[in-house]
């Protein structure tokens, strides 16, 4: 099914559904795909046929296409919500992500100071020191955990390294609060394995363990877009209502997005 490649290094801004209006940070390369993941639902496709020989773009080149970017909005008066690491793949891949991190904030501060950097990671990477604490630094680090079942992560997730979910979650456990959980939740079928995630099976263990995270927030979501790999499905918004309301009832603040 058709997919999405995003400019590099910067694109949009664009209406999230979850941040509002959001000034998109690729540090990917804008012709293919680089992640450490190959999600059956990602929208920018799956990685074996989104290959690319381009180069990531420089730190230098990422701040001055920021700069630019922030004053030509500055000029008309539409400043975003929010600054967001995103686009082709997972941006901690970068070398220099800390760097690029630190250089986002002070852009951030000096030319629209009211808007927040949010990260989304798939915190396949969140081990690395270097990447944690750059984590740490910014408004939002959005971590995926789609699941805590192994299984189901090999499935939908497919991690393309070494991969295992106990040691990702007490890193995660380790941002004492200051990080959100984002999650995928749908249904369907593919290849004759059901991949319904909304049900008890998968959703209470995956509860219990957020719980243990403590999160500052809980963001859920479903399919918005076509996905590399038919037979996927919307969650439904009662599914995902449900969800929202059982982490309610654990005291733990969280939102859906249909």
């Amino acid at each position: 099914m058709p997919t999405i490649i995003y400019p590099s290094p910067i694109f949009g801004p664009v209406k999230s559904r979850r941040l509002g209006i959001s000034l998109g940070i690729n540090l990917l390369p804008a012709d293919g795909k680089v992640c450490t993941f190959d999600c059956i639902y990602c929208e920018c496709g799956l990685n074996a046929t989104r290959r690319t020989k381009s180069p990531l773009p420089t730190r230098e080149e990422v701040a001055e296409a920021l700069e630019k970017k922030l004053m030509e909005m500055k000029e008309h008066g539409e400043l975003p919500d929010v600054l967001t690491f995103a686009g082709n793949g997972e941006p901690t891949i970068h070398p220099h992500f800390g760097e690029i991190i630190d250089d986002t904030i002070a852009l951030r501060d000096r030319l629209c100071p009211a808007a927040k950097v949010s990260v989304l990671t798939n915190a396949t990477l969140i081990t690395r020191d270097t990447v944690f604490e750059a984590l740490k630094k910014v408004d939002n680090n959005i971590l995926k955990l789609d699941t805590v079942d192994s299984s189901y992560i090999d499935t939908i997730d497919r991690p393309t390294g070494k991969y295992d979910v106990n040691t990702i979650i007490d890193r995660m456990r380790a941002f004492e609060g200051k990080a959100v959980i984002q999650t995928m939740f749908l249904k369907g079928d593919v290849d004759g394995k059901d991949m319904d995630n909304t049900g008890d099976s998968y959703v209470m263990p995956w509860i219990a363990t957020v719980k243990e995270i403590a999160p500052r927030e809980v963001m859920i979501y479903t399919i918005d877009r076509e996905t590399p790999v038919s037979g996927l499905q919307k969650a439904t918004r009662e599914e995902l209502d449900r969800i929202v309301a059982l982490l309610a009832k654990e005291g733990i603040k969280a939102t859906a997005s249909y």
